[in-house]
C-alpha cells in the first residue's frame, strides 16, 4: 500500500475521454497502411494493347477540392490528420504507440488521438465519429476558455487592472515609496470602487519587472489568506493539516496528501473568497475521504452547502495569463 495518497482538483475540466476498445480483426503485429479511397488500375507499361487487369478498391467518394483546401474548424498546431465530425472539420494530432486501445484527449491545443500500432485507420475514424458529440463539445469549451483567457490577459503597465479577491484593483506605480520589504501596498476600502495597488517602482519600469513585483505581493497575500481559511475549516471537518505549500501548477488548483500536506495554487487569490473557501474545504475533505466518492462530496457539502455553484464559478471564470 502506498504510504502517501494524493488527490488533485483540476484547473481545467479537460480530462481525457475513456479509451475506446478497438473492434474488428487484428491484422498482424505491425502498422497497417490506410486503404486507398480510389480506384487503382494496374496494366501493361508502354501503352500496349491487350487485356488489362483492374483492381477496384471501394471507398467513400473523394472530398471536393474546396473542402480539402479550406481550413479546418478546429485545428491542432501539430495536426497530421483530419476528420469530418457531424459536418465539422477537425484537424488533430495522431500518434501510434504500444497501447491496447484508441484514446482521445482535448486540451488547449485541440484534439489529440493515440492508437495501437496494429489498428487500421478506418477503425480510428469510426471511433472518432462514434464519440463526435463529446469531441465537438470539448473542443467548443476549450475554444471558449481560450477566448476568456485572452480577454483576461494583463498588460503590465501603470493603470492596468488586476483581479484580487474578486475585485478589480488598479495598478499604480509610485516611485516615491518603497513600501518597506513588501514593495507594494493596497489602498482603498474593500468592496468599494477605486481600490489601487501602489507599487514602489519608477514609471520607466519594464513589464517583466512590474509583473514580478505584483506576483510577489499576490503570493504573500495568497499564503496569508490560505492559512486563515485552512485554520477556519479544519476544526469544522475534524482534520489537521501540517504543511501548506503554494503551487504554480497550470492544470490543478490544489492537492492534499495523507500526511496532512496541502498544496494550493496561488492564483486562487484572483477569485472571490467563497470560491477560495470551496477549494480549501475540498482539499481538507480529502484528509477524511481520500477519493471522490459520494461520501467525499457529502463531507464537502457539510461545510460548503453551495459547493456546486462555487465549483462552477471556478471553472467558468477566466484566470489572468501570466
Amino acid at each position: 500500500m502506498r504510504s502517501l495518497l494524493q488527490f488533485t482538483l483540476d484547473l481545467f475540466d479537460a480530462t481525457p475521454l475513456p479509451a475506446v476498445p478497438t473492434t474488428g480483426a487484428v491484422i498482424g503485429p505491425g502498422p497497417v497502411a490506410p486503404m486507398a479511397d480510389k480506384k487503382q488500375v494496374l496494366g501493361r507499361a508502354g501503352g500496349s494493347s491487350g487485356p488489362v487487369n483492374t483492381i477496384v478498391v471501394e471507398g467513400p467518394p473523394a472530398e471536393p477540392l474546396h473542402r480539402l483546401l479550406a481550413p479546418a474548424t478546429f485545428g491542432h498546431p501539430r495536426a497530421n490528420r483530419e476528420v469530418a465530425l457531424a459536418g465539422t472539420r477537425v484537424a488533430y494530432e495522431f500518434r501510434r504507440g504500444k497501447r491496447r486501445t484508441i484514446g482521445f484527449s482535448v486540451g488547449p491545443d485541440g484534439l489529440a488521438v493515440r492508437a495501437p500500432n496494429w489498428v487500421p485507420l478506418v477503425e480510428v475514424d469510426a471511433a472518432l465519429r462514434e464519440k463526435s458529440a463529446w469531441i465537438l463539445r470539448k473542443l467548443g469549451e476549450a475554444r471558449e476558455r481560450q477566448g476568456r483567457l485572452a480577454s483576461a490577459r494583463i498588460e503590465w503597465r501603470d493603470g492596468a487592472a488586476i483581479p484580487f479577491l474578486g475585485e478589480s484593483v488598479r495598478l499604480v506605480l509610485d516611485p516615491r515609496h518603497g513600501f518597506g520589504a513588501v514593495g507594494a501596498q493596497l489602498a482603498g476600502v474593500a468592496g468599494e470602487p477605486g481600490r489601487t495597488l501602489q507599487v514602489g517602482l519608477p514609471h520607466s519600469a519594464e513589464a517583466p519587472q512590474i509583473r514580478d513585483a505584483v506576483q510577489a505581493w499576490l503570493m504573500r497575500q495568497a499564503h496569508g489568506c490560505f492559512v486563515e481559511r485552512l485554520a477556519h475549516f479544519a476544526p469544522q471537518l475534524g482534520v489537521r493539516w501540517k504543511k501548506l505549500s503554494l503551487s504554480n501548477a497550470g492544470t490543478r488548483w490544489g492537492s492534499a496528501s495523507a500526511d496532512g500536506s496541502i498544496r494550493l495554487n496561488w492564483r486562487l487569490i484572483h477569485f472571490r473568497l467563497p470560491v477560495i473557501d470551496y477549494v480549501v474545504a475540498h482539499e481538507l475533505s480529502h484528509l477524511r475521504v481520500m477519493n471522490h466518492s459520494p461520501q467525499f462530496w457529502d463531507t464537502v457539502e457539510s461545510v460548503m452547502p453551495d459547493y456546486a455553484e462555487l465549483r462552477g464559478e471556478l471553472k467558468r471564470q477566466p484566470v489572468p495569463d501570466w
